[in-house]
This record gives structure tokens, C-alpha cells and sequence, in this order.
């Protein structure tokens, strides 16, 4: 299994920055992962997709973020972030981690793992 835990969220003002943070970790096989990506959740809202990183090398960013999030992850695959600057109050909701193994991982599954969630307030 894959767990995954976010920390970074916080309360900003407009403008700010704010880096979250993913940690990965597994147990009892070892796996290798195709993408990692970043959701946020709105209160009251339905999950919205907001950036991916695949094979550690090609970005894709939701239109609203582009040119001021980023997402990257370390070597090992062991730590994925999110840094965001230029934040506005819209950005506000609750960010998750979700991580997408390999087909050819033993703990393979077509939904993916997803973390808690930590909440980030875009407010003055």
C-alpha cells in the first residue's frame, strides 16, 4: 500500500506564497510511480484537478495556475510539492496529494492514492 500525507497549508494573504508538501511512503512490495498530482477541493465543491507531474519530467497545469504554481517532486519520488505564489483568494479549498503507480507496480490501482488533504485560506 501507498500512504500519503500532505503539511504546508496555512492561511495567506492575496499575493502570498505558500509550498505544500507531500510525503510518500509504502510498505510490503516495492512500487514505482507514473504521476503525481495536485487536487483542491472548494467547501462545498466537487474536487477540481490542478497540476500533475509525469515520469518525474512533463508538467500540466489547470489554466487558473499556470505561471504560478509548480509542482516537482525529488529523485526518489518520495516527496512531491507544490509551490504556489501570486495566491488569490480563489485558490482557497483543501489541496491533496493523489499518486498514480506504474501498471507494472504490485500495488497498482486504477484510482490511484490520495492523501488527507490540508486546507489552504486565500483571505485578507
Amino acid at each position: 500500500q501507498v500512504e500519503l500525507v500532505e503539511s504546508g497549508g496555512g492561511l495567506v494573504q492575496p499575493g502570498g506564497s505558500l509550498r505544500l508538501t507531500c510525503k510518500v511512503s509504502g510498505s510490503g512490495s516495492t512500487f514505482n510511480i507514473y504521476s503525481m498530482s495536485w487536487f483542491r477541493q472548494p467547501s462545498g465543491k466537487p474536487r477540481q484537478w490542478v497540476a500533475t507531474l509525469t515520469n518525474n519530467i512533463t508538467t500540466t497545469y489547470w489554466p487558473s495556475v499556470k505561471g504560478r504554481f509548480t509542482i516537482s517532486s525529488n529523485s526518489a519520488q518520495d516527496t512531491v510539492y507544490l509551490e504556489m505564489n501570486n495566491l488569490k483568494p480563489e485558490d482557497t479549498g483543501v489541496y491533496y496529494c493523489k499518486v498514480d503507480l506504474a501498471l507494472t507496480s504490485d500495488y497498482y490501482r486504477p484510482e490511484g492514492y490520495w492523501g488527507q488533504g490540508t486546507q489552504v485560506t486565500v483571505s485578507s
